[in-house]
């Protein structure tokens, strides 16, 4: 018997959290049963395309979405679907930019047409009027509602929907991330950082990660205690920005930009202190991450509270408080004693396996109810 093959809708495969969860379940869900193919918005080459065909999915690609060519779009999205016809499943995961592909499968008779919630807000750009309103207009063809936690459900659909989405927790692997010892010395030598108080921060480079704010919290850090050290694992269009910023600071010899990583979890292992001052998030998978590794987590209260998995690791501060009060705070923060936390990541239930099988139940129960 041939597996259900899914739809997953992203905007490009990059190392992003959103594309990142998705890959932990894809990993996970029995593909015997359950199987991924991905429609992306990028001609350039994503980060897991290599994986996802040898785990048996194709990528197929569409034109990015912009509102001054809709014409042309719609006419390419029609154009995939007579070209690839039988999905039973749409999964959108790229919010309200997903709203031509969900219409046009509803005038298809597609059974599930799911969207996905991964954000709480939305960054001013130069579609953000366009999204407002796409963000309304898409509930009209989606029936079902998928989130990573209730702030972003109510953002993207509503308060009334909101009540009716499935909660699909951003997990990991949390024998693949718990505290390894031998694993901490050897990428502690290895990033010559074995006498250092190693700081971290895993995120694209974009406005809502505030990374001027975090360097600039970094740099009180040194002027008070010159034993830290910052990692900035991820690429964006804020790099040029973000390497400008830190030669201002004077800080050139206490940062290292690690670009994108496929071994998050072993770097994690060298990290002492996890700080994420983002201006607002869904359910960051990169915190989750953190949180398993057994580090301590400084964060903004941009981040939601149903994040926070292991209370005594984590330390919430307001942008109200200034940068020199942040960095005492983190400095305060850094000596603990460091244990493995994987008991209560499955616990709690963010550890993947338990969740994998949950969601391919799941997409089995909501195909037999739409159909």
């Amino acid at each position: 018997m041939e597996p259900i093959r899914i739809l997953q809708v992203f905007t490009i495969l990059n190392r992003g959290g959103a594309e990142a969860n998705v890959m932990n379940y894809y990993r996970n869900i029995n593909r015997d049963k359950i199987q991924f193919d991905f429609l992306v918005h990028r001609q350039e080459k994503g980060a897991f395309e290599e994986e996802i065909r040898m785990l048996g999915g194709r990528v197929f690609r569409l034109p990015p979405i912009n509102p001054f060519t809709l014409k042309s779009y719609k006419k390419q999205v029609k154009m995939f679907f007579d070209e690839n016809p039988g999905y039973q499943i749409i999964h959108g995961q790229l919010s309200e930019l997903g709203v031509f592909i969900y219409e046009e499968a509803k005038r298809r008779n597609i059974p599930v047409i799911i969207a996905h919630a991964h954000n709480s807000r939305m960054s001013l750009d130069a579609k953000a009027l366009f999204r407002q309103w796409w963000k309304i207009r898409m509930r009209k063809s989606v029936n079902t509602f998928f989130t990573c936690g209730q702030d972003s459900a109510k953002w993207l659909f509503g308060e009334k929907n909101a009540k009716e989405a499935y909660t699909m927790n951003n997990a990991v692997d949390a024998v693949k991330f718990k505290f390894n010892p031998q694993i901490r010395e050897k990428i502690r030598k290895q990033l010559m950082s074995f006498d250092k108080i190693n700081i971290v921060n895993v995120a694209r480079f974009d406005k809502q990660k505030n990374h001027i704010f975090l360097l600039e919290v970094f740099a009180e850090i040194i002027s008070l205690n010159s034993n830290y050290h910052l990692y900035l694992i991820g690429n964006g269009d804020l790099k040029e920005q973000i390497t400008k910023k830190i030669e201002e600071l004077k800080i050139t010899n206490y940062v290292t930009l690690l670009g994108e990583r496929s071994d998050i979890n072993d770097v994690l292992q060298a990290m002492d202190i996890f700080l994420f001052p983002s201006l607002f998030e869904g359910l960051p998978v990169s915190f989750i991450e953190a949180q398993a590794s057994g580090i301590r987590s400084v964060v903004s209260t941009g981040i939601p509270n149903e994040a926070i998995i292991i209370q005594e690791n984590v330390k919430v501060l307001s942008f109200d408080d200034s940068k020199l009060e942040w960095a005492k705070q983190i400095i305060g923060f850094s000596n603990y004693l460091r244990v493995d936390v994987s008991d209560s990541i499955i616990i709690n239930n963010y550890d993947i396996r338990n969740n994998a099988a949950k969601l391919e139940k799941k997409y089995t129960e909501l195909l037999i109810q739409k159909s």
